[in-house]
């Protein structure tokens, strides 16, 4: 195959991928939980980079609220009824035949987590709530798995790639849940269009860079605000005494 014939020419080309590389994305499976505006992004990228088998977890059906930022769904997909993971499977496996796509209706939680992380590579975080997530961070953690954490609201996002004995995990740097109604809903607060494009795209590209080389050499906490343009990055460290990497609580499971 000539690299005129090859969907993956752009990526082989890349130093940092090449042919073997895109051979480890391509063997890679990947979660993504959550398919909304964050989960549209990843969901698209995952599987144009040729990730293997991507697998979307969600229970939703598409709204009109939702088309504003979630950019996987259009206005027949929220005339139709049918749920966000079973849609968008069905779409993206038209965008690459050669990836194994798979909508689960199914809203993750403590029960089912570990079940859905058995046999993959990767876990993308596309959450719209907190305990989600200190779930997902619990159960990655106790089995070795990276995940990607992202968040947005507002104009403003953040990200932070968490890979298991190698740097810190979420409870490192937000040791407990804020308080409920303590912070602003997307409902309340908005969220910008291309807020989630951004964020979700930058947690593709720690994904992508976590499936080739394996590991990270920094742990950079991304702090983005689009309305004035600013990116702000800290290297955080592991916390040694964190309850669930450091003394191995898994409180929220």
């Amino acid at each position: 195959m000539t690299h005129m014939e090859d969907r993956y020419a752009r990526h082989r080309v890349i130093p940092e991928i090449g042919d073997a590389g895109q051979e480890k994305i391509a063997a890679a499976t990947a979660l993504i939980v959550g398919c909304g505006a964050l989960g549209s992004i990843q969901a698209q990228l995952l599987v144009r980079a040729g990730v293997g088998s991507v697998r979307i977890a969600d229970n939703d059906v598409a709204e009109l609220v939702n088309l504003q930022r979630q950019i996987l769904f259009d206005e027949d997909d929220v005339a139709c009824g049918r749920p966000k993971a079973e849609i968008a499977a069905a779409k993206l496996g038209r965008v690459n035949s050669e990836v194994v796509v798979e909508g689960i209706v199914t809203r993750v939680g403590a029960e089912n987590i570990e079940s859905l992380i058995e046999d993959v590579d990767i876990v993308m975080d596309a959450c719209d709530n907190f305990a989600t997530r200190y779930v997902i961070n619990d159960a990655c953690v106790k089995n070795g798995l990276p995940w990607i954490y992202g968040g947005v609201i507002g104009a403003t996002g953040m990200c932070l790639p968490v890979v298991p004995g190698q740097g810190p995990c979420m409870r490192c740097i937000f040791p407990l849940p804020p308080e409920p109604g303590s912070s602003p809903t997307g409902v309340e607060a908005g969220i910008l269009s291309s807020a989630p494009a951004v964020v979700g795209a930058l947690q593709c590209a720690h994904a992508l860079r976590l499936l080739v080389e394996g590991g990270l050499t920094c742990h950079p906490l991304a702090m983005l605000d689009l309305w004035n343009g600013s990116l702000r990055t800290v290297d955080v460290i592991r916390d040694q005494q964190c309850p669930c990497c450091g003394r191995g609580l898994y409180e929220f499971l």
